[in-house]
């Protein structure tokens, strides 16, 4: 089992920007991989990014590349998610998730076994 608790979220003006934690415990945290999916109202959970184990790979959604940044350190067990640039579209629950398969599908919600309870991001326009 591992348990995951986000923080960082808030409120934030358009272009500003915001870090987002989510620190791991119980099962061994270098063992897995870990993402950031987000739901915005009305839609579905959407990828926003993945990283491996070792957090040598990493992989984005196409609607934040070049302003989301995702890393972790395995000696705090927590991944990160540094967000900037914000627009008012990115407004929406942040949920981390953590997957121990070894095969698996990055940007495939249902290969990710542990949530957390996700932490909200408002951007104002």
């Amino acid at each position: 089992q591992v348990q995951l608790i986000e923080s960082g979220g808030g409120l934030v003006q358009a272009g500003g920007s915001l870090k987002l934690d989510c620190a791991a415990s119980g099962r061994t945290f270098s063992n897995t991989a870990m993402a950031w999916f987000r739901r915005a109202p009305g839609k579905e959970r959407e990828f926003v990014a993945t990283i491996s184990r070792s957090g040598g790979s990493t992989y984005y959604g196409d609607s934040i590349k070049g302003r989301f940044t995702i890393s972790r350190d395995n000696a705090k067990n927590t991944v990160y998610l540094q967000m900037n640039n914000l627009k008012p579209e990115d407004t929406a629950v942040y949920y981390c998730a953590a997957t121990a398969r070894t095969i698996y599908c990055r940007n495939c919600e249902g290969d990710y076994a542990y949530w957390g309870q996700g932490t909200q991001v408002t951007v104002s326009s």
